[in-house]
């Protein structure tokens, strides 16, 4: 039986092992649990591959899709057929691959790692089980053929990381955490529907092969003008601003490192947030007849990735300068989109994947051998003492400052080069994403030489620095090797050669082309003289990491006295979030509660409720003082009673009488 014939095995695998963790793991003991849930995330990579190798070698990359049943059918009585219709359809095509095989081989190392690192957690089996059902739905999420079955998984990846950040939910902070990534995703996911109903509206389905077969043949709206190609883009683009933690959306995933470290590594390293680049690669026809929106998207990205980049120069928590790594890394891969290079901005998923789950899993095999310490200035001098977690983060490290040969080297390149000379780009996107570059390669060495090298700043006493066990570090070794080669299919075009990666996905977005008015040797020079740009960039921002905090270790305190209000404003993230609560929240908590509770709740309702009941009671006291048990008090009531009835009976023949009378 063909795996490709049958694509809903793949995500079917780890909803069964949701399943039956989450009825059954509570009475079975860590290692069933641990057996259910990488048994079912490894067979599910495992077809995955096989129904990668059939769609490569037997259908030759030509997209599959099949209907597996209707979902929901609204016939069209007037017209005969199906006025609407949402299947549970899945695809296959080269975009597909490169998600398929990350969430599914990234997801199933991070679940091996998950059984060292959660071994000693309550809730082991809850863990897994949501585990499990967030690759269920991320794989839906990267399968559906239709917008509809998107927004599934869309939805569905929400709930599951609600549930995962909020894991240790009896941690205020954590519970926190979880609720405001949902209302934060909720926001953008009102945008995503919208631009729904909106592609509906214009193309009447929302298949993506019939949506992008009636987008194609249009005319490209102009730069600046809002037609309803651009509104449905930019509506689509707020969606993914929420899944993807741009600007202004970008609040909950730092907050969001309050759910355990595996965590951090699969949904918001390597998978969930990576969503919306998804999103926006998948829905390129539409973008590429949109410049407008093609332009906010490069904007939002550029300022994205600044931005964060310069938060995460001064934070403390190791964990949170990842976070706001993540936040930046992703508005690199929006850059790319933004400029056209729908290819590029994949690659770097990608690689970001490899090197950023690399990064949050050996952070977490840090503060494993701490103890749970995750301030980088109560650690220093680990690299002897925890080797393999040390080696293998310096790989991770190199690969996202951007050092050649490593994976994040000829992603990154591709994205700055396509900023530079594409005609959607611009020397000041460029500028901007060489100088983020450059702050990325500091504030990841800052990192580095704070956690492994100086002097200790803990105390050993207390302290038993360790290492990891090798359910831990295997897959970090693993992640090692796909940080350092996971590039290389790129590597042959700096030398002339083929870019074999964008030679892939040419079938999708179309084969890549040389800067405008220049010659295809010219235009690789080019390329090769931005990349050496980028190294000196990253070079420069390792050597002032390595004066600052190795050379001169007690430097960066003294500048930040000289600079109290720029470090204040850096460490307290822009103040965004107390800006984001005076402005917003703080309005509607007193909204709800003054009118919304207080004179709409208590006032109008309970008071309409509560006076009804008020009058019942009172209408019924009036009636009871009539049941006084005096007999002649009820002989009255029965002669009263008997003359009404009388008079009633007997009315219709008094009543011409008396008229007559008259």
């Amino acid at each position: 039986m063909p795996i490709l014939e049958q694509l809903w095995i793949i995500p079917l695998l780890p909803l069964l092992g949701s399943a039956i963790n989450g009825l059954f793991g509570a009475k079975w003991p860590n290692k069933a649990v641990s057996s259910v849930a990488l048994g079912s995330t490894g067979l599910s990579f495992l077809f995955a591959l096989e129904a990668v190798r059939e769609f490569v070698y037997v259908r030759h990359g030509e997209l599959f899709r099949k209907e597996f049943f209707d979902w929901i059918v609204v016939p069209d009585f007037l017209h005969g057929g199906n006025w609407f219709r949402a299947g549970f359809d899945l695809q296959m095509d080269q975009l597909t691959v490169v998600m398929v095989l990350v969430v599914t081989g990234v997801g199933f190392l991070i679940h091996i790692y998950s059984t060292g690192y959660m071994a000693h957690e309550g809730g082991y089996y809850r863990f897994f089980s949501y585990l499990n059902l967030f690759m269920f739905f991320m794989l839906i999420l990267v399968l559906a053929a239709n917008y509809v079955l998107l927004f599934v998984g869309w939805e569905g990846v929400g709930l599951s990381s609600y549930l995962l950040i909020g894991f240790y939910f009896l941690k205020k902070s954590a519970s926190d955490a979880g609720k405001k990534a949902f209302i934060v995703n909720r926001i953008g996911d009102f945008g995503f529907m919208l631009g729904m109903f909106l592609l509906f509206r214009t193309f009447g389905t929302l298949d993506f092969t019939a949506v992008f077969a009636k987008a194609g043949p249009l005319p490209a709206e102009a730069m600046g003008q809002f037609g309803t190609i651009t509104v449905a883009c930019l509506l689509l683009f707020m969606g993914a601003c929420g899944k993807s933690a741009q600007l202004p959306l970008y609040v909950w995933l730092p907050d969001a490192m309050e759910g355990p470290t595996p965590v951090s590594a699969l949904i918001h390293a390597a998978t969930m947030v990576t969503a919306g680049v998804y999103v926006v690669a998948r829905s390129h026809v539409l973008f590429t007849h949109a410049p407008t929106a093609m332009l906010v998207v490069a904007i939002v990205g550029c300022a994205t990735a600044f931005f964060a980049a310069t938060i995460g120069l001064v934070q403390r928590d190791i964990k949170r300068v990842l976070a706001y790594s993540t936040v930046s890394q992703l508005g690199y891969m929006f850059l790319g989109c933004g400029v056209g290079a729908f290819g590029a901005g994949i690659f770097h998923l990608m690689t970001h994947a490899f090197f950023k789950a690399l990064l949050f899993l050996a952070s977490g095999s840090v503060i494993h051998a701490m103890g749970g310490e995750q301030d980088m200035l109560k650690m220093g001098g680990l690299s002897k003492k925890i080797k393999y977690t040390y080696w293998t983060m310096l790989m991770a490290t190199l690969a996202i400052a951007g050092f050649p040969p490593l994976a994040g080297f000829f992603s990154k390149d591709s994205i700055l080069y396509s900023a530079f000379q594409s005609e959607h780009g611009g020397h000041a996107l460029y500028a901007v994403g060489l100088i983020t570059a450059l702050l990325t390669s500091f504030y990841m060495f800052r990192l580095m030489f704070l956690t492994f090298h100086g002097k200790p700043r803990y105390d050993e006493h207390h302290v038993h620095v360790h290492e990891s066990p090798w359910s831990m570090l295997g897959p970090l070794v693993i992640l090692a090797v796909l940080s350092v080669i996971g590039g290389w299919v790129a590597a042959p075009a700096l030398w002339g050669g083929e870019d074999h990666f964008a030679n892939f996905l040419a079938p999708i977005f179309g084969s890549g082309e040389a800067a405008a008015g220049l010659s295809e040797a010219a235009a690789h020079q080019l390329e090769l003289t931005l990349a050496v740009v980028a190294i000196v960039a990253a070079l420069i921002g390792l050597g002032v990491a390595f004066w600052l905090y190795l050379k001169q270790p007690g430097k960066p305190e003294q500048l930040a006295k000289s600079l109290k209000g720029a470090y204040t404003t850096l460490s307290n993230k822009y103040y965004v979030d107390e800006l984001y609560a005076a402005a917003i929240v703080n309005p509607l908590v007193w909204i709800s509660t003054n009118v919304l509770w207080k004179v709409v709740d208590v006032g109008v309702i309970d008071g309409a409720v509560n006076g009804v009941a008020e009058g019942a009671t009172a209408v019924g006291d009036k009636v009871r003082h009539t049941q006084s048990g005096n007999t002649r008090s009820y002989a009255v009531w029965v002669v009263v009673g008997a003359l009404v009835v009388i008079a009633i009976i007997f009315w219709p023949a008094i009543r011409p009488a008396l008229g007559m009378v008259r």
